[in-house]
């Protein structure tokens, strides 16, 4: 049902898995997907895979350039740029496979590839629609949400201390990701990230996910911005897919991005929390992205 791939992109090796339907003829729709800020394939995109591909849909899954199975350097620096332009590549390599129609693409992301598989959609005309789960849309309004006012003169001190280190020639620091201690500095508060992450990581010895990003990445972060883009889709049709009761990319935020659409749309909400649109309404999600995928491609 799936192989392993790999390709380059500006460089990088990006490895991942290219699933193809058991039934129908080739060439088949193809969804090409990846997974949000530092996650990793393993982590629910097998289980998405699997929903479309039983649908009649080949699926490219890919890690994210410097995560996972993925090559890049340094380790665990996130870079929203560059992987808007390697879901670009990753649409390139799709379309070279003979499993895979070069004329019905389809792209699926999700948290922080959820806003940019809006830019990528808006900018290459060869994807025919898109669906943003739980997207991530706007940096630094997120960042205003999620971090006390008290804490954002140190977060500011702390990326400047960190350029000023990478400009002496020396690396980028490292955070981790998520922490059970909440006087532990990380990135994402509360115990939702480190337990969403950990079901995988304790299950999985071989698990790729590391607890650490750059610093440069927080920089990348506080730049990111896809609302520009949303007004530029056309006429590619768009599902966007929120949670209700989202905190991590707060809800408000991307229903703001969506009125800024002008083309065709549809909005799907789950009585959810961010992290529970992959586990417990994973059904609700996984069939309307599905739905979505086999109505326009």
């Amino acid at each position: 049902m799936r192989r392993d791939i790999e390709f380059k992109a500006d460089g990088v090796t990006l490895r991942g898995w290219l699933y193809k339907p058991n039934k129908g003829k080739s060439p088949f729709p193809t969804v090409v997907m990846a997974h949000g800020f530092s996650g990793v394939k393993e982590m629910t995109l097998d289980k998405y895979a699997e929903v479309f591909c039983k649908a009649g849909m080949a699926v490219l899954v890919y890690d994210n350039r410097c995560l996972g199975a993925s090559g890049g350097r340094p380790r665990q620096d996130i870079d929203p740029t560059m992987q808007l332009r390697d879901y670009r590549s990753a649409i390139t390599f799709a379309q070279s496979q003979k499993e895979c129609d070069a004329e019905r693409i389809g792209v699926w992301g999700t948290s922080y590839t959820g806003g940019t598989v809006c830019a990528v959609a808006a900018l290459d005309r060869r994807v025919k629609c898109v669906v943003s789960q739980v997207p991530f849309m706007i940096g630094w309004r997120n960042l205003q949400q999620f971090m006390p006012v008290t804490q954002i003169r140190d977060f500011w001190q702390m990326l400047d201390e960190d350029r000023q280190r990478r400009v002496e020639g020396k690396s980028s620091a490292y955070m981790k990701m998520c922490s059970l201690d909440p006087n532990e500095p990380h990135l994402f508060p509360g115990e939702a990230t480190y337990n969403y992450i950990h079901q995988f990581v304790d299950a999985d010895p071989d698990c790729t996910w590391q607890n650490r990003v750059t610093l440069r990445s927080l920089e990348y972060m506080s730049e990111y911005d896809v609302s520009g883009y949303m007004s530029r889709l056309g006429v590619t049709p768009l599902l966007m897919i929120v949670s209700r009761f989202d905190t991590t990319t707060p809800t408000d935020i991307a229903l703001d991005c969506y009125d800024m659409v002008k083309g065709p749309k549809k909005l799907f909400v789950v009585e959810a929390d961010h992290y529970a649109a992959y586990t417990d309404a994973f059904d609700e999600t996984s069939a309307a992205a599905r739905d979505w995928f086999v109505e326009h491609l």
